[in-house]
């Protein structure tokens, strides 16, 4: 099986068991938050899934409090009273941490300091507990539960809150977070985290999954990323392009009429009409230069869609293992999900 293939095989197994307490690296954290300072000034910043005491949302912004010149700081946990990084959620009583600063100006987040603030409920992120905080905050920065991504990000477009969250790059394929992203609506960030720890009770897996010297569990999704609606400066930038297009190098669909263009670089600097893309693409779209039109999942609702052949049709049965397979012409070939996208320029 590909690696690409194991691991999201990986990650449907968690979401499917709810074993998706993914937790994320500082240094992944501060990898991608580098980028968005100037949108930090003057805010309330909300993790409403982080264990407040050991989060690493929460040690980012506390410690990072007067240099990126934040209002107040707020994080919740999830039925999580435990020290211990994973408490299995056995208490039905959660707790919010508010920081609004260093006062003693020690440059240090003292316990003092921090407003520790026991919930009535479970800290669950859509009780009504969550939801006022909700409304106080102005960015949300944290990484939900996979399992509740769509209902996640519903709830943040629903109370229009600006965000940067991380989710698996499969979520683009889901017809609610493809729909947002062709309305520019959600678009995905710079980085893309590398390694998160997981709870002892996860089962090891043959691929992306290991235990280092301490003990420690780790889990390597492979495809997480960033989700974010606050603007970045590459979406403004350009994708150079500087091929040309032929029918020979690119081929069209033969049920609908796009051309297969299998790696973003070599998109045809010359070609007005519609084009399949890898997901990849997203990584740089700019969309004063391109629109997106469709995409091949099985959950978009536009009807823009690869057809899907059977193990019949292709040679190596293998290949139609989540992948849509698209007939070019008079052969086969089997392809990841594409995106469709149009130049407009």
């Amino acid at each position: 099986m590909a690696k690409a293939e194991a691991a999201n095989r990986n990650l449907r197994k968690a979401q499917t068991s709810k074993n998706d307490e993914f937790y994320t690296q500082l240094p992944d954290i501060e990898r991608e938050l580098k980028h968005y300072k100037k949108h930090f000034k003057g805010k309330v910043v909300y993790c409403n899934c982080d264990d407040p005491r050991i989060s690493n949302f929460f040690h980012f912004f506390s410690y990072n409090f007067e240099k990126l010149g934040l209002k107040k700081l707020i994080t919740t946990c999830y039925k999580n009273q435990s020290m211990d990084l994973f408490s299995q959620n056995e208490s039905e009583q959660a707790v919010y941490l508010e920081y609004n600063g260093d006062i003693n100006h020690n440059n240090i987040p003292d316990p003092n300091e921090i407003g520790i603030v026991n919930l009535q409920g479970d800290g669950d992120f859509r009780s009504k507990e969550s939801i006022d905080l909700l409304m106080q905050a102005d960015i949300v920065v944290t990484n939900p539960p996979f399992s509740l991504f769509r209902e996640y990000v519903s709830q943040l477009i629903e109370y229009n809150k600006k965000f940067i969250i991380i989710g698996n790059q499969n979520a683009i394929s889901y017809k609610e977070i493809f729909n947002l992203i062709k309305e520019n609506k959600i678009w995905l960030g710079y980085t893309h985290p590398e390694k998160f720890v997981v709870p002892d009770n996860y089962e090891q897996r043959e691929y992306r999954s290991w235990r280092d010297e301490n003990g420690v569990n780790w889990r390597s999704l492979g495809n997480a990323c960033w989700f974010t609606n606050l603007d970045i400066s590459k979406r403004h930038e350009d994708i150079i392009l500087y091929k040309t297009y032929s029918s020979e190098e690119y081929p069209n669909y033969d049920n609908y009429d796009a051309i297969e263009v299998s790696k973003v670089a070599e998109i045809p600097i010359d070609y007005h009409g519609a084009m399949g893309v890898p997901l990849t693409f997203l990584d740089k779209y700019n969309p004063d230069q391109f629109e997106i039109i469709g995409i091949t999942d099985r959950e978009n609702t536009s009807g823009l869609r690869t057809k899907t052949y059977t193990k019949e049709d292709v040679k190596n049965p293998g290949d139609l293992n989540r992948r849509a397979a698209i007939k070019i012409g008079n052969s086969y070939k089997p392809t990841y999900v594409r995106l469709l996208i149009k130049n407009k320029r």
